[in-house]
């Protein structure tokens, strides 16, 4: 992994030293306030989930919900919940070195759900078992720019593949440190990082993810490279280093095939190799875990293959480091299928309606099916599979131009060897409206 990623560099040093003598993007800034943007993003989400099997929902005496086998109510769990998250972004300040800032605010109301039905994650519990009826959040980041490399410290959303954080429910995780992204070489973008917080979605406090053995985040140190050999080529590399809980390094490799005008075959592929370190607070997790996609478009249609394949000691981790640290083709609505010695297949259609005259509708269709399971138990072989259909509209033009509605279904199920939590029908609803203010 090492030497690809210097071998990049190096190709990448001899292919653009015409890139110097370019402007650079803070030689180019127009100031503070003039680049400013401030933008209002509404999300009103409906989730439900229901275990067939009944799991999910007990109540012991004192109104805590719990997930154990007694005092048991039923499997369903229903939620709605309205959040409205702010994001503002300065320019740069104009000279040698800019300096700008960034800052978020967010707030979410609970519309419905309680006691028996709470569970999804859209809201935290209180002391008693009981939903919070609101929750909020607000934090910021001061960042420096110098030509085409900037730095940024305090609150931030982060995208890398060894350190992501989740925006699936109402309010988006938030980490805390710093990050550094260089783009001084044409088509090469490195980074480097070092976190030390990270607040859950439900979590309103500066650090309230938690491992299994309900320790939080000690520090995280992240490095990555990503190269676009070709215009159809692209691959990154990333390692990062959790204290405590464990290392880790990914791959990732992108390559599309143009075949004719409305017609391309592209080939991804994605893995992560994961050993301990230190405490191995989430206990064993020796894993190396890799999935390959292939996907043929052909007008307004798109058929995915994949498979992905999981090995080692236990399963795939992850969540300490980000709920979003999960690069594979088959991370899906419900399940990962990252367990151990997980072997899974997935086929997939998507459908987009702008080429039969309706721009901003979607259609999807997938299946997921995984064997092979090492359940702990001597002849005990897990299975799971998942089918998900999902159908997106985009407004395109008006007053509420980008305003979208998105409807997702999956249905789950697994053999007992999994445990109770072996079959699941998850339905979700999601309207989000983002208005640039500024």
């Amino acid at each position: 992994m090492r030497v690809m990623k210097w071998s990049m560099i190096a190709l990448a040093v001899s292919a653009s030293t015409s890139q110097f003598a370019m402007a650079s993007s803070q030689e180019e800034s127009k100031g503070f306030f003039e680049d400013q943007s401030l933008v209002a993003k509404t999300r009103m989400e409906y989730m439900n989930r229901d275990f067939k099997s009944g799991y999910g929902n007990a109540r012991r005496a004192n109104g805590n919900n719990t997930t154990s086998n007694t005092a048991k109510i039923n499997g369903y769990r229903q939620e709605t919940g309205l959040s409205e998250l702010l994001t503002y972004q300065s320019g740069f300040t104009q000279g040698t070195v800019g300096v700008g800032v960034d800052a978020f605010a967010g707030g979410a109301i609970k519309l419905d759900g309680g006691k028996g039905r709470a569970g999804n994650g859209l809201f935290a519990n209180n002391g008693e078992g009981d939903q919070e009826d609101t929750q909020s959040r607000a934090g910021g980041a001061v960042k420096f720019r110098l030509s085409d490399t900037v730095l940024k410290y305090g609150n931030q959303f982060v995208g890398s593949p060894v350190f992501s954080t989740d925006d699936s429910r109402l309010l988006p995780e938030v980490a805390t440190g710093t990050l550094i992204t260089s783009k001084e070489i044409k088509g090469l973008e490195l980074s480097a990082g070092r976190f030390t917080a990270l607040s859950s979605q439900t979590g309103m406090g500066r650090d309230s993810i938690n491992g299994k053995g309900a320790a939080g985040l000690t520090s995280a140190n992240i490095a990555g490279a990503t190269y676009q050999f070709t215009d159809n080529f692209v691959g990154t590399v990333a390692a990062s280093d959790v204290e405590d809980y464990f290392k880790k390094q990914y791959l990732n490799l992108n390559y599309t095939l143009p075949i004719a005008d409305t017609q391309s075959l592209n080939f991804d592929f994605n893995g992560y190799r994961t050993s301990g370190d230190g405490q191995e607070l989430n206990g064993e997790v020796d894993n190396k875990i890799w999935s390959l996609a292939a996907a043929y478009t052909l007008g307004a249609h798109k058929f995915t293959i994949a498979h992905q394949r999981s090995s080692g000691d236990a399963g795939y981790s992850y969540g300490i480091d980000g709920n979003g640290t999960i690069f594979l083709a088959n991370s899906i609505q419900i399940s990962d299928f990252n367990n151990k010695d997980e072997r899974s297949w997935q086929a997939a259609y998507n459908l987009n309606m702008a080429t039969y005259g309706v721009p901003g509708l979607s259609f999807m269709a997938r299946y997921v099916t995984g064997d092979n399971i090492d359940t702990g138990v001597s002849g005990a072989e897990g299975k799971e599979h998942e089918l998900n259909y999902e159908a997106k509209y985009v407004l395109q033009e008006g007053p509420a131009k980008d305003l979208s509605f998105r409807f997702r279904s999956a249905v789950y199920r697994a053999n007992g060897d999994l445990g109770q939590n072996s079959n699941n029908n998850d339905v979700r609803l999601i309207v989000e409206y983002p208005l640039s203010i500024l």
